[in-house]
């Protein structure tokens, strides 16, 4: 292929991807009653999908199988989920195509993410967000699934679940976690368990108020890289008076504050009735050296002036013993107790 060749597909690609977004982007929506999927339960199909980054080995994909089929569900495997498309798990359209799949298939009940990284934004314009409404099912995931979660209740008004990926280490915590809202349908009060081991104080899980006090709305956030990228876009939910909860890992201080800037700028956190923050896993360091600002200093700075109740230190994100969100659901967190309470079941 010639040099003008090359130059033209890529031109016509472009524009296709164009396109795509301008067609399929509608209004956000809102509603009060958002969709409620049907719970899982044991012997139920579900699919894994790749809408992000590529799985280089093949055994990743073995142990999450093994991990998913151990919940007691048999699992079928998105045919993309190996695909290789750069640093992606396929073309933008292929990985999209196997999200439209397993919600068109009445056989299956839930979908669960392989992996994140990054990629899942770039599928949206290719997603059937009206026929997802029309068939709502479980989906599951976290990390760059954040895109995903929050575009399927902004476009498809359904309740996702940010917990495990398929991949991801399934400890006995995170598991049962996981069953909890995601099987049993509970409506849990969760607090971080307090384990002082051989220390005079508890040393681990620990929660810091931020701006004390109640608050309660329904559970709309992810990771903060992700959802600061989604602002301002069709896929980015209403969060007029929810809980926005949010987590993130290996990012330096300043530039979690560039990511809070954008969302208070988007005037997400005025709009808000309360935020939680999750795991921010080695986030602790920042160039500039002596003078600079903590990562607490930087939630302060931000959550303090809008009076709203706000906590850290919540087992949401990149942890191993990671607890499951649904989002669209209602929910009341304590600030000061360092807790979040579901008000409602996330599954029928």
């Amino acid at each position: 292929m010639t040099r003008r060749h090359l130059l033209a597909a890529a031109t016509a690609g472009g524009a296709a991807l164009a396109s795509a977004i301008g067609a399929r982007a509608q209004p956000v929506l809102q509603s009060a009653a958002p969709t409620r999927p049907a719970r899982l339960r044991r012997g139920d199909l579900v699919t894994l999908v790749s809408p992000a980054s590529v799985t280089y080995d093949q055994d990743t994909l073995l142990i999450a199988v093994e991990s998913v089929e151990a919940l007691g569900l048999r699992v079928r495997v998105g045919e993309h989920v190996m695909s290789r498309y750069g640093y992606l798990a396929g073309a933008d359209r292929d990985r999209a195509a196997d999200i439209n799949a397993a919600f068109a298939d009445d056989e299956v009940r839930g979908v669960i993410a392989l992996k994140g990284g990054w990629g899942a934004a770039r599928a949206l314009p290719y997603i059937d967000f009206d026929a997802i409404a029309a068939q709502p099912k479980v989906m599951l995931g976290y990390s760059d699934i954040t895109t995903l979660l929050n575009a399927l209740l902004a476009r498809s008004n359904l309740v996702g679940f940010h917990g495990p990926n398929g991949s991801s280490p399934w400890t006995e915590f995170t598991t049962r976690e996981m069953q909890r809202i995601v099987f049993d349908g509970e409506t849990p009060l969760m607090r971080n368990p307090q384990v002082r081991q051989d220390t005079l104080a508890v040393r681990e899980n620990r929660t810091y108020p931020i701006v004390p006090g109640r608050a309660r709305g329904r559970l709309v956030g992810g990771n903060l890289t992700l959802l600061s990228a989604l602002a301002g876009t069709p896929y980015f939910p209403d969060t007029t008076g929810a809980i926005v909860f949010l987590e993130e890992t290996n990012e330096y201080i300043y530039r979690c504050d560039r990511m809070l800037t954008q969302l208070a700028l988007a005037g997400v956190f005025e709009k808000a009735a309360g935020v939680i923050l999750g795991g921010f896993t080695d986030c602790d360091v920042s160039p500039g050296g002596y003078g600079r600002f903590s990562l607490h200093d930087v939630f302060e700075q931000h959550l303090v002036p809008t009076a709203k109740p706000a906590f850290s230190g919540a087992m949401i994100g990149h942890i191993s013993q990671k607890r499951t969100i649904p989002l669209g659901v209602q929910a009341e967190i304590d600030a000061e107790a360092g807790t979040i309470e579901l008000l409602e079941p996330a599954v029928i």
